[in-house]
């Protein structure tokens, strides 16, 4: 029996469940607008920050994943915000839709039963598809875990749809 089914659910899950931290989506829930770009003393991020790096990078990986000519990137400007506070609480909405947009991709990637996971990415002769979702998992529990980290210190967590 392979294994390869019971492997690609459990990379989806640990891109999108509920496990040993709370999810990217809870993390970032009824956080009140006029505080996104609130740094709580002796944090060098807001969660605008940590929300609109976790974007990128996300991004940045399927990108590396899906395009045989992908270009790098220059650290660390092309990852971080230029502001503490997003321009717009358009801008807010359009990071967090888009992070989750390129989750499902990735999800999309992993479940595709003709990608071998083992395979390397078509822009890398050393890297797998497997470890690069495993990276993303990886990079994103960190920063959801300093999101929730920030929402502590700025006395936002947990989240409360009462704009709290």
């Amino acid at each position: 029996m392979s294994s390869d089914p019971a492997l690609r659910s459990h990379l989806t899950n640990l891109l999108t469940a509920r496990q040993a931290h709370c999810t990217f989506d809870e993390a970032v829930a009824h956080m009140p607008p006029a505080r996104r770009g609130e740094r709580p003393d002796d944090m060098p991020y807001s969660t605008w920050e940590l929300v609109e790096h976790l974007r990128r990078a996300q991004r940045d990986i399927l990108d590396y994943c899906r395009d045989p000519h992908y270009a790098v990137q220059d650290w660390p400007d092309d990852y971080w915000p230029d502001a503490a506070a997003p321009p717009s609480t358009e801008a807010w909405h359009d990071a967090v839709d888009q992070f989750g947009n390129d989750r499902a991709a990735l999800c999309d990637l992993v479940t595709d039963a003709s990608i071998d996971l083992y395979d390397t990415v078509p822009s890398s002769d050393e890297h797998t598809y497997l470890r690069e979702v495993m990276l993303v998992a990886d990079h994103n529990a960190y920063h959801i875990g300093q999101l929730v980290t920030v929402r502590r210190q700025l006395g936002l967590w947990p989240p409360s749809s009462n704009g709290k």
